[in-house]
């Protein structure tokens, strides 16, 4: 137990909210010599431990995300991010249902980097049979499909590239070689059924920039972005606040800036914002240290590197199931 009175309070509130809550079935302190999908020393080990970045990175690949329409009406139909009436989205962003869509992602990379090879698997059966359930109709009549390999390609960019550029931006002592980053984090994609995934900084940003012709800035996109969000009651840190807007949108590609309508302060005022947010993430990791699972992690594996050439690829169909019975074992 961390023993500083910060370090104390985030335990418990991350127990209390996440770890209780989403982290169940998940194993991080065995079997003994299983390094994982990684393992220490690993470049996902380095980033994903500072938990303050990962959850930026996390922010700013959602907003990017969101910026193709199919995406926008997935999230509308299908993920508690609309709030809804009666089953009915209202066309408001549901606050709550953003949290816990957080925290599942939360849960789902640090599993996937620190648990066990078979909570990792877990980890990945889950989403996939997630994905399965996802299919519908935009409003303009075409069809929708998360299993579209074209979709995991732009959802899978979208991911690494937030993640990799939180850490690059905003990490104290940030990787020297980021694409050994974008190289393992590869084993991700491919476990969620992905393909022809980009494996370097240079691949990502010109696999994010080919899909402009198919983007745009829709109006669920548009009511919970800019000044859309001057009077939204998620606090300054949550998803949904405006500075976490800001954060995001400071974060996107100069192209994805100027879809997204994006005016940056002037220079003055953005280093400030920058420099004072550099300073929050790294007090607050420094205060806190890496989680628990982290150090589970370690003890577990004893220093053994994952195999790299160990395909995470799916080797057979999953079975269908219901959104009911895939929360049920979740």
């Amino acid at each position: 137990m961390k023993t500083n009175p910060i370090a104390k309070r985030f335990e418990q509130s991350f127990d209390a909210e996440i770890r209780s809550r989403f982290f169940k079935g998940l194993d991080f302190a065995g079997p003994a010599g299983d390094p994982g999908w990684f393992g220490p020393g690993s470049a996902v080990w380095y980033v994903h431990s500072h938990l303050p970045t990962l959850i930026l990175g996390l922010v700013s690949a959602a907003y990017i995300e969101g910026l193709d329409p199919s995406i926008s009406w997935m999230g509308y139909d299908h993920s508690r991010l609309a709030e809804r009436v009666d089953g009915v989205p209202t066309g408001n962003f549901d606050p709550e249902g953003g949290a816990v869509r957080l925290a599942h992602s939360i849960s789902f990379f640090i599993g996937t980097a620190y648990g066990s090879t078979a909570s990792a698997e877990k980890l990945a059966r889950t989403v996939r049979a997630m994905h399965h359930t996802v299919k519908g109709t935009r409003p303009d009549g075409l069809a929708y499909d998360a299993d579209d390999p074209e979709w995991l390609r732009w959802n899978y960019a979208t991911v690494v590239w937030g993640l990799a550029t939180a850490h690059e931006r905003y990490h104290r002592r940030p990787l020297h070689d980021i694409d050994r980053y974008y190289r393992e984090f590869v084993r991700v994609g491919e476990a969620l059924g992905g393909t022809d995934l980009p494996t370097t900084k240079a691949e990502t940003a010109e696999c994010l920039e080919s899909y402009l012709p198919r983007l745009a800035l829709t109006p669920i996109k548009a009511a919970q972005t800019g000044p859309n969000l001057r009077d939204s009651k998620a606090k300054a840190w949550e998803p949904g606040s405006e500075f976490m807007d800001w954060a995001a949108r400071d974060m996107l590609p100069k192209w994805a800036q100027r879809l997204a309508l994006y005016q940056p302060p002037n220079p003055v005022k953005l280093r400030l914002r920058r420099t004072s947010l550099w300073f929050a993430l790294n007090a607050l990791h420094e205060a806190t240290g890496p989680l628990k699972e982290y150090h589970q992690a370690q003890k577990r594996a004893a220093g053994k590197k994952a195999n790299p050439f160990i395909s995470t690829a799916p080797t057979a169909p999953d079975p269908i199931l219901t959104r009911e019975e895939i929360e049920a074992t979740a």
